[in-house]
């Protein structure tokens, strides 16, 4: 990936963490496939990206442990999401302590990327796609248990 390439791709992540972001704190309905669709579209542009790159021990390390920091911090900022039902539909609404989730997903989500890079990890053994499917996928996990008690 060139420069380019790099800097369009984290302009379009940022633009669409926005407006998902803008959209659910205004609250949205919820359904199975909006709540799998992203996570699993992005898990699987990751993997994908995965078959491009040789992982050494140390890289599959690094991409073990932040998968599992990332689907804790997913299945946390889900557990702050409010669900409810609107005219007998599932509603969700991300709250203010949602997005302070959110933060401190990214502080961690950054700081484990520096050091994986530290590491000698390279960023193309840590796919973004990946990183955020896997936050959404555990995002979805808590709001997914309540609509199913819900039912």
């Amino acid at each position: 990936m060139n420069e380019g390439d790099v800097v369009l791709t984290w302009v379009l992540i940022a633009v669409a963490v926005v407006v998902v972001v803008v959209k659910r704190f205004h609250g949205e309905r919820v359904n199975a496939r909006d709540l799998a669709g992203p996570p699993l579209v992005l898990l699987g542009l990751g993997v994908h990206g995965l078959t491009e790159v040789e992982l050494t021990a140390v890289d599959w390390l690094w991409l073990v442990t932040g998968s599992a920091v990332g689907l804790g911090l997913g299945v946390a900022r889900g557990a702050t999401v409010r669900v409810f039902s609107r005219d007998g539909v599932p509603w969700q609404r991300y709250t203010p302590w949602t997005l302070l989730v959110w933060a401190g997903s990214a502080a961690v989500s950054v700081a484990l990327g520096l050091a994986a890079s530290a590491a000698g990890t390279p960023a193309d053994a840590r796919p973004l796609t990946l990183s955020i499917g896997i936050g959404l996928l555990g995002e979805a996990i808590p709001i997914g248990v309540r609509l199913l008690k819900a039912a």
